[in-house]
């Protein structure tokens, strides 16, 4: 009697359970995946356009600016007087870098591409 109960299935749930599974992959799209590639997108053009004579933070908080930009992808980055380090492109935040020079007044070359 027992086994007779558990092998019933549920009148009607079939269809409505389907269609709620691929409505809550589609609001995962829209609300988290293409957002972060949007973002992702305009990291990558704000890494390209940046120029040598500009104020940079990169991602683990190191101020700078731009001295040279090298062929291998990589940027040497003054942060004190005789001071130079060499970090990859990817490394410039683009949000520090734009709250900083919001911060100090500072004006950025790097256009964001939208």
């Amino acid at each position: 009697m027992l086994t007779n109960v558990l092998l019933q299935a549920a009148p009607g749930g079939g269809g409505m359970g389907i269609f709620m599974m691929v409505g809550m992959i589609v609001v995962m799209y829209f609300f988290m995946i293409r957002p972060q590639q949007k973002k992702a997108k305009e990291q990558k053009a704000f890494a390209e356009t940046i120029a040598v004579g500009e104020k940079v933070v990169t991602t683990s908080g190191i101020h700078g600016k731009i001295t040279r930009t090298n062929e291998d992808g990589t940027i040497s980055l003054e942060i004190d007087r005789s001071t130079t380090v060499v970090v990859e492109r990817q490394a410039i935040s683009m949000e520090m870098t734009q709250a900083f020079n919001k911060r100090t007044g500072a004006a950025t070359t790097a256009k964001v591409i939208a």
